[in-house]
């Protein structure tokens, strides 16, 4: 990306940043793509929701700043320049953090990029995501659609115990009143998408039953109907953008601060003020603070958090080093080769906002069936009402009444409610078994997967190193063991917290030693029993000539199975090997077998070696692609998703830009922060056969909605043609939608039974 006024070669127009608040979804960015696109002099509009920034061209003398300003803020959104605030945030839901998405299922909500105006939900004019400024830091109920939606509600009651106990006449004007004020923040959404050019939307619709149901005398029947429908944009607008809390984590990695060291002192600066060039100096334990390459120094260099790497890397001088990455061992002095703003960390959160802004939400068929279903019936009404009077001499109370009960019926009220019925159901049953899907539109892609991509370290395998091997080449295991125990007594390297757990389970008792030292790049040595021994590389043991040729060999043969090996060896004696390897979790060749009998095909991405992860993949039986750093994780993704719906099942960091690239992301439950917002889904029990049961769930979900819509437009159907034909009247009508509402609802609950670990 440019930044903001550098101009590009043959091309004068010059890029231009801001920081955009109220979205929350990608319709959202497609509202204010198209808006601004239509702007004279201005070009490749880049919005992205998560990182909430928009970016854009502007040819001199054209459009001003200022314009773009007032047209984002026209279409309800906060701006301000980059870096600045915007002073308008959405609301949050008491006692729980804002999710990463929202569901999609009012009808009229077409997100598609490509109809541009056409899309009558989200990207039309008037639906505003964004709460007024007084209502920043709110709770749902502070704002004011949420008191709108409690005061109809009590309203409603009110009329229905004033109905039943007293008056109907008094419940009349409750229920008329009740309508009215639930009514009206709609139909001014519905007049300013009317003026976007933009006639058939929900909210005109909406509007129009509501009026036409007051009209009809059923004002009962239209508050609850009006009720319903902001009780949904209240739930949608609880907004989500937790998962831009992400992109902070990420930064965090890197330490604010860094030791810069100049003619032998040390002076502590900014992190984000380092030169290319500078020297750092990085002590044992501390976050490298800046891309770059070991001028002095030889040390154990945790990557995890960048590369997903199991284990850790001994690094020396000339060898390339991450941000974020975690000196083990001991002090290095590092030479900055890459600034602030260009190291791993920052191309990661680049490409979490690249990904996060390219991933269109998944399309509905109840949107893209409203397209034509709303502007349909209100045609289809219209013709009723005036048809008959002025062509065939009718009488016009008659057909005026068929008009709005025609109306009445043709309200999409049984869809709106019935598709997040499911959805909600879904949800639940997922949540009590530990698998979140944030939103509809997650359990839609979900059911659409064909293809699996799982992160190794961690998600297949335990995440940390484990004995897998004891090699014994003189005396006992016993022995081997307690000596190799008694020099890694007190060490915290992951390899020797591995040896000291195999000498515990085998009962084996370290010997006491003295003299403890590690040796950077080669292992440890101690004088254990009286005697000095080590635990080393088979390079080391053999250049010092401990190791035979034989010794070598079986050395060479585990790791060649995607082991880590280290010998154990006394003064130009060998005593043995141990061999270790991070292991797959106990449920990972279960879940694998049942994605390949569902016939979804899973693919193991991993930054280790490409011999750890044969080993691995062979144990697991399935594909795999190794040697992978976060950018060509993404890649592979990208990839794998034009063949199909895929999800990535990952809890690294290092795993967020393939989560977030990937048509569903989802974090096992022991993962990272980052992990866990970037992604869509999470799996909390951490079982790797979850992410099968979270497919079948969401088949089961998808199945449910099909049904649900075809049973409510059967019966719409139906009682259409009735109603036309006078042979079913108003309340006949009513009833209709009301029990179809009820029998969609009922089928939604079905959900709530359904055990989608059950592999039948």
């Amino acid at each position: 990306m440019v930044a903001k006024g550098e101009k590009m070669t043959g091309n004068t127009n010059e890029r231009h940043d801001w920081t955009v608040t109220g979205m929350d979804c990608a319709a959202c960015a497609t509202k204010i793509t198209t808006a601004l696109e239509r702007l004279p002099g201005v070009a490749e509009v880049q919005v992205g929701v998560m990182s909430e920034k928009l970016s854009l061209r502007l040819e001199p003398g054209a459009t001003g700043r200022e314009a773009i300003e007032a047209t984002v803020k026209k279409l309800g959104y906060g701006i301000a320049p980059k870096g600045q605030a915007t002073g308008k945030r959405k609301f949050v839901m008491p006692n729980e953090p804002e999710a990463s998405d929202h569901d999609h299922d009012h009808t009229g909500h077409v997100h598609d990029a490509k109809e541009g105006t056409q899309d009558a939900g989200h990207g039309a004019a008037g639906h505003n995501h964004a709460s007024s400024p007084a209502d920043l830091d709110k709770h749902w109920y502070q704002t004011a659609k949420g008191k709108l939606v409690i005061g109809t509600g009590l309203l409603l009651a009110v009329a229905w115990i004033v109905k039943f106990f007293a008056s109907e006449q008094i419940a009349l004007w409750t229920f008329v009143a009740a309508c009215l004020i639930g009514v009206a923040p709609v139909a001014r959404r519905a007049f300013a998408a009317l003026r976007a050019g933009i006639p058939f939307t929900i909210e005109g619709l909406m509007t129009i039953a509501a009026v036409g149901a007051l009209f009809i005398g059923a004002a009962e029947e239209a508050a609850l109907v009006v009720f319903l429908f902001a009780v949904g944009e209240v739930l949608e607008g609880v907004a989500a953008d937790r998962a831009r809390a992400s992109i902070r984590a990420l930064a965090n990695l890197v330490p604010k601060t860094a030791l810069v060291e100049e003619n032998g002192v040390a002076r502590e600066v900014d992190a984000a003020s380092l030169q290319i060039g500078q020297l750092v100096l990085v002590r044992p334990g501390d976050r490298i603070p800046a891309d770059g390459t070991i001028a002095k120094g030889t040390s154990g260099i945790d990557e995890s958090p960048v590369t997903g790497e199991s284990m850790p890397k001994t690094k020396g001088p000339g060898d390339a080093v991450f941000a974020g990455s975690i000196n083990a061992e001991a002090a290095l002095r590092i030479t900055v080769t890459k600034s602030a703003e260009d190291n791993t960390i920052s191309r990661i959160i680049a490409l979490v906002e690249e990904a996060e802004s390219a991933r269109a939400p998944t399309e509905r068929f109840i949107d893209r069936f409203s397209r034509y279903y709303m502007p349909a019936i209100t045609g289809l009404a219209l013709l009723v009402a005036v048809v008959p009077p002025l062509f065939f001499g009718q009488a016009w109370g008659t057909w005026v009444y068929r008009g709005l009960a025609l109306l009445l019926i043709g309200c999409p009220c049984a869809l709106v409610i019935s598709v997040p019925a499911s959805i909600a159901s879904a949800l639940a049953t997922g949540a009590k078994r530990g698998m979140l899907m944030k939103g509809g539109t997650v359990i839609e892609a979900v059911a659409r997967t064909t293809q699996v991509a799982f992160d190794k370290t961690g998600t297949l395998t335990v995440g940390r190193p484990a004995v897998t091997d004891v090699v014994v080449l003189d005396g006992t295991e016993s022995d081997l063991l307690a000596i190799a125990a008694g020099v890694e007594s007190g060490s915290s390297h992951p390899l020797a917290e591995a040896i000291l757990r195999k000498a515990e389970a085998a009962g084996v008792t370290a010997l006491l030693s003295t003299g403890a030292r590690a040796l950077i790049g080669k292992g440890a040595e101690a004088n254990v029993a009286g005697e000095v021994a080590w635990v080393g590389s088979p390079r080391f043991a053999s250049d010092s000539g401990a190791l035979d040729g034989l010794g070598i060999r079986r050395a060479s043969d585990m790791e060649a199975e995607g082991k880590t090996v280290v010998v154990v060896f006394r003064e130009r004696k060998a005593l043995g090997l141990i061999a270790m390897r991070d292991q797959p979790r106990d449920d990972a060749i279960a879940a694998i077998a049942q994605l390949s009998a569902m016939g979804i095909t899973s693919v193991m991405l991993t930054g280790d070696n490409a011999r750890t992860g044969a080993a691995i993949a062979g144990v697991l039986g399935m594909q795999h692609r190794a040697d992978l750093m976060p950018d060509d994780k993404v890649t592979a993704i990208k990839d794998m998703v034009k063949s199909g719906g895929l999800i990535m099942v990952g809890d690294g960091i290092n795993d967020a830009p393939a989560l977030a690239a990937a048509s569903v992301g989802v974090a096992m439950g022991s993962g990272t922060d980052v992990a866990l917002e970037t992604a869509s889904a999470a799996l909390l029990r951490n079982r790797v056969t979850d992410v099968a049961a979270m497919i079948r769930l969401a088949r089961a979900a998808m199945g449910n909605i099909r049904q649900n819509v075809t049973l409510a437009l059967g019966l719409k159907a139906v009682f259409l043609v009735t109603t036309i034909f006078g042979m079913t009247g108003l309340w006949i009508a009513i009833m209709a939608d009301t029990g179809a509402t009820v029998l969609v609802t009922l089928n939604a609950l079905r959900l709530l039974r359904f055990n989608p670990e059950n592999e039948g």
